[in-house]
């Protein structure tokens, strides 16, 4: 069968292409440039733990040693410390509920209550890393990837549909007809892939912009980030002006200035805004500065992520970054969830309704954060307008940007799916746990099938369903004592029995969950239902869903 066409080789593009060689799909990325990527320190990207573990598990390098996780968060107003957070030191094992407030007002009473009281531990260090360090080691991963073919030097110019596949053309020194099974557009903003299907991106431009600057200095938090609004020295601008901080390895800090209007930066003015900000913050240190730029963010969303046999992913299909968003985050998460749905169909053939799902699911959470900024931008830069939404001091605006910084919260928390296609029918069956259906599983220790003690995330990506019974006391006696005891061979024959291949795990505890709990858990790490106890035929019809059974046939009763 043909491979996988995919357009783009920024880390969407090649993390998909690594994702697809996972699970034994070929393809070929069509990669404009001549396959390296400019060094640029102030070009940076942050990612919470769940998409720095699939980034790790994809290149199979430890990125915390290429990036830096923070060691915490402090949030400033004028000369006040408004909120300081510390994260748990790499290795930690800690249970976190699932779960994120469904509405800007509840995040904002909650997470203004938050910062009165900041609790002295929340959770894991996102990672801090260079984007062209992160490309690199994607890159490298691809190297010795027997299943990746990278075509530099390949700009897209022409593309056809067929119902039995994909061909496109490319210009070059290598011009050339590609076959393929689908094809994924990862071209970016401005993405050729979107234009050649003539897919409106509407939405707003310069919605903000920063001026960036990366230097290696020595600043008073050593391995913290910072959010700094209204710095005494400043007192024009939006909010009296905010300048971000963020540590990176080797002494290096990413520096971001909001800037008001359409005001020119030149040097001068950047030069000017670093010593008056390193001032302000104490005796100013020497600096080395490595690069500088301004950058802007855009709101845009594609009108539509399919078309026929062709995709859209990342920037392609969604600009976003205003309040401390990433794109780049929500571009992987874009081919997480396309990865395996692509894989089942390129194995085992046609799956409409579970490929169509990619674009329901996808587009709608990013479709949710992209509203809850423009919802809370004007209220958070016209200057006092939270007061007259929610009741309390202006802590809650610094709780609201930092929890968009941090990866929480509707402004930067992942996308659930419990209203999806995907999922299965209520039944009597289903328990409450302490992550919602739909949402991504907290990452807990289990036991794999040979016996060994594995993390949770570390069975994600391989395309197979993932069945964990919630059983305490296995961690303490060898897997041959209880494998074949109890409701083990009974939830075994079960799980043997689903309509797609599965692992079983057991797992010591979960968040919220009683014990014999078992947890379907869809190959991107969201889940798909608690069961209380073994129940082979709820868990087949939760499966079958899974794999778009259930969307089919109300289309198939809709079409009858």
């Amino acid at each position: 069968m043909d491979p996988v066409i995919i357009v783009g080789a920024g880390p969407v593009g090649l993390s998909l292409a690594l994702a697809l060689a996972r699970q034994e799909v070929p393809s070929v990325v069509l990669d404009e440039g001549p396959g390296k990527d400019e060094q640029r320190p102030a070009r940076t990207v942050v990612l919470p733990e769940d998409t720095a573990a699939l980034m790790e598990r994809l290149t199979g390098l430890p990125l915390g040693e290429y990036g830096l996780r923070w060691t915490g968060w402090r949030s400033m107003r004028r000369k006040q410390v408004i909120r300081e957070v510390a994260f748990e030191p790499p290795g930690a094992e800690q249970d976190r509920p699932g779960g994120y407030g469904s509405t800007l007002e509840r995040a904002l009473d909650d997470r203004t209550e938050a910062a009165e009281e900041p609790r002295p531990v929340e959770g894991p260090a996102p990672l801090h890393i260079a984007q062209h360090v992160l490309t690199g080691a994607l890159r490298e991963a691809i190297a010795g990837e027997r299943l990746v073919r990278v075509a530099v030097e390949s700009r897209l110019d022409l593309l056809e549909q067929e119902p039995s596949g994909v061909t496109a053309h490319t210009r070059g020194p290598n011009a050339i007809w590609w076959r393929g099974s689908h094809l994924v557009g990862c071209d970016g903003p401005r993405s050729t892939v979107r234009k050649l299907l003539d897919i409106r991106f509407p939405g707003r431009t310069a919605v903000e912009r920063h001026a960036v600057a990366a230097l290696r200095t020595e600043l008073p938090w050593t391995g913290e980030a910072l959010l700094h609004r209204m710095p005494p020295w400043r007192t024009s601008g939006p909010s009296g002006g905010e300048v971000t901080a963020r540590p990176l390895p080797d002494g290096v800090w990413r520096l971001d200035w909001l800037l008001p209007g359409k005001d020119l930066v030149t040097p001068e003015l950047l030069v000017a805004r670093i010593r008056e900000t390193l001032a302000g913050w104490g005796t100013t240190p020497a600096y080395d500065l490595l690069d500088t730029g301004v950058h802007t963010v855009h709101h845009r969303l594609a009108r539509r992520w399919r078309s026929g046999r062709v995709f859209l992913a990342g920037d392609s299909a969604h600009l976003l970054g205003a309040l401390g968003t990433q794109g780049l985050d929500e571009g992987l998460r874009d081919i997480d969830n396309l990865a395996w749905k692509l894989a089942l169909a390129w194995h085992h053939g046609p799956h409409e309704a579970l490929l169509d799902s990619y674009q329901s699911e996808r587009r709608t959470a990013v479709a949710a954060r992209l509203r809850a900024a423009d919802q809370a931008l004007p209220l958070l830069r016209g200057g006092g307008g939270l007061r007259s939404y929610v009741p309390g001091s202006a802590r809650g605006q610094e709780a609201l940007l930092a929890d968009g910084h941090l990866g929480r919260g509707p402004l930067g928390a992942p996308g659930t799916y419990g209203a999806s296609t995907l999922a299965p029918a209520p039944t009597e069956a289903a328990v409450p746990v302490g992550t919602e259906p739909g949402a991504p599983v907290v990452d807990v220790r289990v036991t794999a099938e040979d016996g060994s003690f594995v993390r949770l995330r570390d069975r994600l990506g391989r395309g197979s369903l993932l069945v964990v019974l919630v059983a305490p006391g296995t961690g303490v006696w060898e897997r041959k004592h209880w494998v074949s005891a109890g409701i083990m061979p009974r939830l075994a024959a079960a799980v043997t029995a689903l309509p797609h291949p599965a692992e079983l795990l057991v797992a010591e505890s979960y968040p919220g969950a009683a014990a014999h709990t078992v947890l379907l858990i869809r190959p991107d790490g969201h889940l798909v239902t608690a069961l209380g106890g073994v129940r082979p035929a709820d868990l087949y019809q939760a499966a079958e869903a899974t794999l778009g059974g259930r969307a089919a046939a109300k289309a198939a009763a809709s079409a009858g």
